[in-house]
C-alpha cells in the first residue's frame, strides 16, 4: 500500500496562519493544512489540493468552517510556586500599605516561604492547576520562570517541577532561571554577595535545566551594574539572557538587555526613546503584560506607538504569578492587552503566536502555521479571529494539537 502524503489533513477551515507577510491574520479562508510526523507539511486553499483528501491522508478533520490558528504561547509566566497571595490583596483594598504587608510578612518573601516548604511532587501538584488553565485557553509551549526558591536547591528544584510538568500534561515548556529576582532573607543588605551565589553557584547548576537567565532590574530588584554581571555569567555559560525592565522606572535595562542579545525584555512601561531604539536595533522582542498593568491599577502605558513606529516585534502574556498577576486566562490576557494597551486583536494574537515565539528563541520552529513548523494548532469555533480578543468566558476552543497529536 502506498504512505499516505500526510498523518492529518485539515479541510473545512480558515486558516489565520499568522505569518507576517500578506492577508490580515495571514488569512487564507476556505484553507487546508497537511501535518506529518508532527509538522505542518502543506499550508493552502483546500481548491489547491492535488487530490481528494481521504487518498492523500490517514486521517481527514472536517473544522466545519472554524478558525485554525498556530497554539498559543504564553512567553512569560511564573507558574510553578507555593501558596498563594489573596490575603494581601484584600490589605491592600483595605489600605495597608506594601511596606507594612512586607514587614508581616508578606510580598514576594511570602511566596518563597511557601515555594521552600514544598518539595518538588509538591510543587507539581500546586502549580497543575494554572497549567492546566492555560492549555485549556489553547496554550501549547509556556515559558515558566524560577524566582521563588532563590537559592540553589530550590532554584533547580523549581526548574525540574517546571520540566516535569510540560511531560506530564503534554504542553512545552521554556525554562528560565530568575534566581535574579529579589534578594533571599539571608542576604539581607548584601545583595552583591548573592549575585555571588547566583553567578557562581545557581546559573553552572541549571545548565541543562534552563535555556535562559532572565533579572528583575530595578530599583526594588538589582541594579544595571548587578544585572551586567548575571547576563555575563549566563553567556558565559551558553544561555540566553532575557530582562524584567522598565516596569516601574526607567534604569536602563532593557537597553543593557539588547546590548547582550536579549530574546526579550518584559513590562517595559517606563521604557525611552533610546531604549526603543536599542530594541530596534538588536531585534529584542517587548513583552506586553496587560495582567500586571491591570492588577496594579498602573497608569503609565508602555510606549505602544513608539514600538510599533520603530519595527520592534510586541508579544503578549499572562505574567501568571501570585502577587501582581493571578490570572492563567490567555484569552483574558488578549482582551486586556487590546482594551487597556490599544493594541488590534491582530496585534494581539500576533502576540501570542509568532512574535510569542520569537521572544523565546523559538522563531524557526513556532508561531505561525508555515511548512517546517510544529504542528502546534488550536481550531476555533468562531467567526473571525478577532473574536478571541472579544470575549472571554465561554471557550470557542474545539480542538488543541500538540505536535501533531
Amino acid at each position: 500500500m502506498t504512505a499516505r502524503r500526510f498523518d492529518q489533513l485539515w479541510t473545512g477551515v480558515n486558516l489565520a496562519t499568522m505569518a507576517a507577510a500578506g492577508e490580515a491574520y495571514g488569512a487564507i479562508p476556505d484553507g487546508a493544512l497537511g501535518v506529518k510526523d508532527g509538522r505542518i507539511t502543506w499550508v493552502g486553499r483546500r481548491a489547491d489540493l492535488d487530490d481528494a483528501p481521504a487518498s492523500l491522508a490517514a486521517e481527514v478533520i472536517d473544522g466545519e468552517g472554524g478558525w485554525l490558528t498556530p497554539g498559543l504561547i504564553d512567553c512569560h509566566t511564573h507558574l510553578v510556586y507555593g501558596g498563594n497571595r489573596a490575603r494581601e490583596f484584600e490589605m491592600r483594598l483595605q489600605g495597608v500599605a506594601y511596606e507594612e504587608i512586607a514587614r508581616q510578612g508578606g510580598g514576594i518573601l511570602s511566596t518563597v516561604k511557601a515555594t521552600r516548604a514544598l518539595d518538588e511532587d509538591g510543587l507539581v501538584r500546586a502549580s497543575r492547576g494554572r497549567l492546566d488553565a492555560l492549555i485549556a485557553d489553547g496554550a501549547t509551549t509556556v515559558e515558566v520562570k524560577t524566582g521563588y526558591g532563590l537559592n540553589l536547591e530550590d532554584e533547580l528544584k523549581c526548574l525540574r517541577a517546571a520540566r516535569r510538568l510540560g511531560a506530564e500534561a503534554g504542553v512545552e515548556i521554556a525554562p528560565t532561571l530568575l534566581s535574579a529576582h529579589a534578594v533571599p532573607p539571608e542576604f539581607s543588605g548584601r545583595a552583591d554577595d548573592y549575585v555571588d551565589l547566583v553567578c557562581n553557584q545557581i546559573i553552572p547548576a541549571a545548565v541543562g535545566l534552563a535555556e535562559a537567565v532572565d533579572v528583575f532590574c530595578e530599583g526594588i530588584g538589582f541594579s544595571t551594574a548587578q544585572t551586567a554581571r548575571v547576563f555575563e555569567a549566563a553567556k558565559k555559560h551558553g544561555l540566553a539572557v532575557k530582562g524584567h525592565t522598565e516596569q516601574l522606572s526607567n534604569l536602563g535595562g532593557s537597553a543593557l538587555a539588547a546590548s547582550y542579545g536579549a530574546w526579550s525584555v518584559d513590562h517595559v512601561e517606563h521604557l525611552d526613546d533610546d531604549g526603543v531604539a536599542a530594541l530596534a536595533k538588536s531585534g529584542t522582542v517587548a513583552v506586553l503584560l496587560p495582567g500586571a498593568f491591570y492588577f496594579l491599577r498602573e497608569t503609565k502605558l508602555p510606549p505602544i506607538a513608539a514600538l510599533r513606529a520603530a519595527g520592534v516585534p510586541l508579544a503578549v502574556s499572562t505574567d501568571v504569578n501570585p502577587g501582581t498577576s493571578p490570572f492563567a486566562s490567555l484569552r483574558l490576557t488578549l482582551n486586556m492587552a487590546c482594551t487597556l494597551f490599544r493594541l488590534t486583536p491582530e496585534e494581539a494574537l500576533a502576540g501570542m503566536t509568532r512574535n510569542a515565539a520569537l521572544a523565546l528563541g523559538r522563531g524557526a520552529t513556532h508561531g505561525t502555521l508555515e511548512v517546517g513548523k510544529h504542528a502546534d494548532l488550536c481550531l476555533w469555533a468562531v467567526g473571525h479571529p478577532a473574536e478571541l480578543a472579544y470575549e472571554f468566558g465561554a471557550n470557542p476552543l474545539r480542538r488543541r494539537v500538540f505536535r501533531g497529536r
